[in-house]
């Protein structure tokens, strides 16, 4: 009986302790988003170098709400942020920046004119480009969900939108996991 409690007790603390580490949380600007050189092209070669799988690109705009809230409750997190920084560069673009860019062609423009470029109207809008520099995943609006943000980013990272849409790999992983 004492051998059970005692297993018990430990088996609770344990889990309190890694309720404790999913829920830490950090400033999503020094620990999520990665130092924009401007020249997304370098960062998609560094990116390589690195070892990751593809870049991630925030759009966003001053007082957008989906955006507040992403950074406030989800980017914020220390588990979402060490997911996306072992296998993405991370970066954010004010769609009404004047901020110079060069895109992944090589082509300079401001933060304002590439999003229009990309046809981007509504923020938060997050887009992965491979490592070749191709748009593979976008999704418009925010994800209000850690778990779903991080199944984006595993959905990405392994490659499954290569034969699918995020929407069916949802599904079938919640499948998976008996939801």
């Amino acid at each position: 009986m004492l051998k059970a409690l005692t297993t018990l007790l430990l088996l609770a603390a344990t889990l309190a302790a890694s309720l404790v580490l999913a829920a830490a949380t950090r400033d999503p600007e020094d620990h999520f988003f990665s130092l924009n050189t401007g020249d997304f092209k370098a960062e998609l070669v560094d990116a390589k170098n690195a070892g990751k799988k593809a870049m991630f690109v925030m759009f966003e705009q001053d007082g957008c709400p989906g955006c507040l809230y992403m950074k406030k409750n989800v980017l914020n997190r220390v588990a979402v942020q060490t997911f996306y920084r072992e296998r993405f560069v991370n970066f954010t673009i004010n769609i009404f920046g004047a901020v110079p860019i060069k895109d992944l062609a090589g082509r300079d423009f401001t933060e304002k004119s590439y999003s229009q470029s990309l046809g981007i109207k509504s923020t938060p809008t997050f887009a992965f480009y491979d490592l070749e520099g191709k748009e593979v995943v976008r999704i418009v609006g925010p994800i209000k969900e850690v778990t779903e943000f991080l199944l984006l980013a595993e959905f990405v990272a392994s490659g499954a939108y290569k034969t699918r849409q995020f929407a069916e790999y949802r599904l079938s992983e919640r499948r998976k996991k008996g939801s």
